[in-house]
């Protein structure tokens, strides 16, 4: 992955128009990047010909502006990034305004759980942010055809994480997906968990 400068200036742009700039930095963690980077060096092994993406819980569209970095590049034809924070939608479409202006990425305010997916890829890396509840009413309106690609992690500290996951066979065991990968990245305060697949027929 090659980040250019016309991107990080945008991210800069972003972050100086924010109205909690310590908020938006977040995203740009060393965690949060690892883990995103980790993501799409996974998943770019399934996107061999053109496809869309759905990113849930998009956050300021960080895994969106890598995507589009990526050497899978050439083959996203669109990425819309939705979240429940309607502060997230301009800053997302900030930091992605190269693709915003070439009509390849859209940042919205919906809710995930109310949100019928038909994109050819769906992500979800906040699962550990969603109640039991809340991810099985978020799965079931998922698509079966579609590959969805899910992260969580066992960092119990944040008071943000209501349904962290001991270990990576938990998540796996919770998942309701028939996976392609099942992956631990271990950080140094905790393990990030990526998984790649399908929705079993019967989750």
């Amino acid at each position: 992955m090659r980040v250019d400068i016309e991107h990080i200036l945008f991210w800069m742009e972003a972050i100086r128009n924010s109205a909690d700039r310590d908020r938006t930095l977040e995203s740009f963690w060393r965690g949060q990047i690892n883990s995103k980077v980790w993501l799409i060096e996974n998943l770019q092994h399934y996107i061999t010909e053109p496809v869309t993406i759905d990113i849930h819980g998009g956050w300021y569209g960080v895994l969106a502006s890598l995507l589009f970095q990526s050497e899978s590049n050439d083959n996203i034809k669109h990425i819309t990034s939705l979240d429940m924070d309607i502060e997230t939608v301009a800053i997302s479409k900030t930091i992605n305004m190269i693709e915003f202006q070439e009509n390849r990425f859209n940042s919205v305010h919906s809710n995930m759980c109310k949100t019928k997916s038909s994109a050819d890829i769906i992500i979800n890396t906040s699962c550990e942010h969603l109640t039991k509840e809340e991810y099985g009413k978020w799965l079931h309106l998922q698509p079966f055809n579609s590959i969805i690609v899910l992260q969580s992690n066992n960092y119990f500290d944040c008071p943000e994480h209501v349904n962290c996951m001991q270990n990576l066979k938990e998540f796996e065991d919770s998942s309701m997906l028939d996976c392609f990968i099942s992956k631990e990245l271990i950080l140094t305060k905790y393990s990030r968990y990526l998984l790649i697949g399908k929705k079993r027929v019967n989750a």
